[in-house]
C-alpha cells in the first residue's frame, strides 16, 4: 500500500519547493556554478525524446513507495515498470512493484564482498532487456571491482550470473569505488569508478580507477572512444552518478575531499584534475559545471528529467535540482526535501515520468549523519510539476 509521509505532503502543499538554499552566517558557502565545457555527444548518439529546457519543472507530491530495504544502492527499471534494486551489504537484488511498493528477492549475486563503500553497487538493464533479459551489475569481490551480466528468467523473477564483462578495477582501501552504471542511446555501457583511496591512480591512463569508462555490453571497446581502451575520462576522485541530457551531453556527480563536491560535463579524453584540483579549487583539469560545499551535498546518484539534473545528497540530506541546457548551467541550484528523509543515495527517472529516489540510512555512515528509523531504507516516488 502506498503511504505518503505527512511532513512531505504538507511541505508540498504549503510551500514552493523551488527555493534556493539560503546562506547564513556560519555554514559553508552555498553552491556556486563554474563555467563548464559543453560536451559533444558521443558519435552516433541520437537525441532522446525528452522535455526541452524552458519553464522548469518543480517538485510535486512525494510518496513513500517502498520501505524496509537494506542498504539500497543500484536501481534499474524492467519493461513492466517495476524496478530492480540492489543491496550493497547483503548482495541481494529485489524487485519492487510500481503500484503497491511490495518487494521480493530475485536472487543474490555470488562472489560479492563488503568493505567500506564496497559490495553490490550499480545496476543497469540492457536497452534490449525485453528480448535478452540481461541486467548488468557493479560488484566488489575480495580481489577487485567488476561488472557482471545477470540473465533473468522469462518472468524476471530470478537470475543466473552469465559472465564477467569487465574486471580488474582496483579495490584498494575499500573506499571510493564509484560503481554507477548507465547505458547511452547507442547501447554503450558507462561505468564510473573511484580512486580506491589511492589518488595517484586517478590521472594514470593505465589504471581503470578514478575514471569514467565506456564499453559495449560484451566488454569490447566502442570504436568512437577517445583512446584504445575503455577509459573515457580521467582525474576523478569518486564518481557515483552519471546521466545523459536530451542532446547526448554526459553529466556526472563526484565526491570532493574536504571542501567541494562537483557536477561535471564529461568531455571525451579529458582530465578532471584530481588529485591536483578539488571542485573549483585548483587549476588542473576541466572546470566543473556546479560545485557544492561537501556539507551540503556528498553527491551520489544523478538523473536528467524535464530540463534539470536531479542529484541525491548523502551528507547534505537533500535532493538538488540543477537546471541545465546543452552542457551549460541554466539556473541556480534548488534544494528539495532538505532534512526530510535523511541521506539520499540514488535517483532514477521512471518510465511514468516520476523520479524514484532511494534513501541511505542503513549504510552505517556516521560521517554522513545516518540515523536509521523504523521503515528505513525507503524508495520515494516524486512527481514533477511542469
Amino acid at each position: 500500500m502506498l503511504v505518503t509521509r505527512p511532513a512531505a505532503a504538507a511541505l508540498a502543499a504549503t510551500l514552493s519547493l523551488a527555493v534556493l538554499l539560503s546562506s547564513c552566517a556560519g555554514p559553508p558557502p552555498s553552491p556556486v556554478t563554474s563555467p563548464g565545457t559543453a560536451s559533444a555527444a558521443p558519435s552516433g548518439t541520437p537525441a532522446p525524446a525528452d522535455a526541452a529546457p524552458g519553464d522548469l519543472a518543480s517538485q510535486g507530491r512525494v510518496t513513500e513507495l517502498a520501505t524496509g530495504l537494506d542498504t539500497p544502492w543500484g536501481l534499474t527499471f524492467l519493461p513492466d515498470g517495476s524496478a530492480l534494486v540492489s543491496s550493497r551489504n547483503t548482495f541481494e537484488i529485489r524487485r519492487v512493484d510500481p503500484g503497491t511498493g511490495d518487494h521480493r528477492s530475485v536472487g543474490q549475486v555470488d562472489g560479492a564482498a563488503t568493505a567500506p563503500d564496497s559490495g553490490l553497487l550499480g545496476l543497469a538493464a540492457s536497452p534490449d532487456i525485453a528480448r535478452d533479459r540481461t541486467v548488468y551489475a557493479f560488484v566488489s569481490t575480495a580481489s577487485d571491482n567488476r561488472v557482471v551480466a545477470l540473465e533473468l528468467d522469462s518472468e524476471f523473477s530470478s537470475f543466473t550470473q552469465a559472465r564477467v564483462v569487465l574486471d580488474g578495477i582496483r579495490l584498494g582501501t575499500g573506499r571510493h569505488q564509484g560503481g554507477r552504471l548507465a547505458f547511452d542511446r547507442t547501447g554503450a555501457l558507462w561505468i564510473t569508478t573511484g580512486d580506491a583511496g589511492e589518488p595517484t591512480l586517478a590521472p594514470d591512463p593505465g589504471s581503470l580507477n578514478g575514471k569514467i569508462l565506456r564499453i559495449r555490453p560484451d566488454g569490447t571497446v566502442p570504436s568512437d572512444n577517445p583512446a584504445d581502451g575503455p577509459v573515457y575520462s580521467t582525474g576523478h576522485r569518486n564518481v557515483q552518478g552519471i546521466t545523459f541530457g536530451p542532446d547526448g551531453t554526459v553529466y556526472s556527480s563526484e565526491f570532493g575531499d574536504q571542501e567541494e563536491d562537483e557536477v561535471n560535463v564529461i568531455v571525451p579524453g579529458s582530465d578532471y584534475g584530481w588529485p591536483e584540483s578539488e571542485g573549483s579549487l585548483g587549476s588542473a583539469g576541466v572546470p566543473p559545471l556546479f560545485t557544492f560545499a561537501t556539507e551540503e551535498a556528498s553527491p551520489s546518484g544523478i538523473a536528467y528529467a524535464a530540463g534539470s539534473l536531479w542529484m541525491a545528497g548523502l551528507r547534505g540530506q537533500r535532493l538538488w535540482q540543477l537546471p541545465v541546457d546543452g552542457g551549460e548551467a541554466a539556473g541556480d541550484p534548488v534544494s528539495h526535501l532538505e532534512g526530510e528523509y535523511g541521506r539520499l543515495r540514488t535517483v532514477q527517472a521512471a518510465p511514468d515520468g516520476t523520479l524514484w529516489v532511494t534513501t541511505s540510512e542503513t549504510d552505517g555512515a556516521s560521517w554522513g549523519g545516518a540515523s536509521p528509523e523504523e521503515g528505513d531504507d525507503r524508495i520515494l516516488r516524486i512527481e514533477l510539476d511542469e
